[in-house]
């Protein structure tokens, strides 16, 4: 069984800062999923290892 991935904190002035890549618009920090999503590109955008990986071909696509 394999346990799903413990929330990750983001320091609130990264988010801040950070935009989207694509539409370098506000990002939403999705701390159960450990994504930031930008609901302009339909984009969630993972955290791996406290690191936000800010690449579209990374991203996964929100069917919203």
């Amino acid at each position: 069984m394999t346990e799903a991935p413990s929330p990750i904190d983001v320091d609130p002035r990264l988010l801040e800062a950070l935009v989207c890549p694509v539409t370098h618009g506000p990002l939403e920090y999705d701390r159960a999923a450990g994504e930031l999503i930008s609901r302009g590109a339909k984009l969630a955008y993972p955290i791996r290892d406290g690191v936000p990986v800010m690449l579209p071909e990374e991203a996964r696509e929100l069917s919203e």
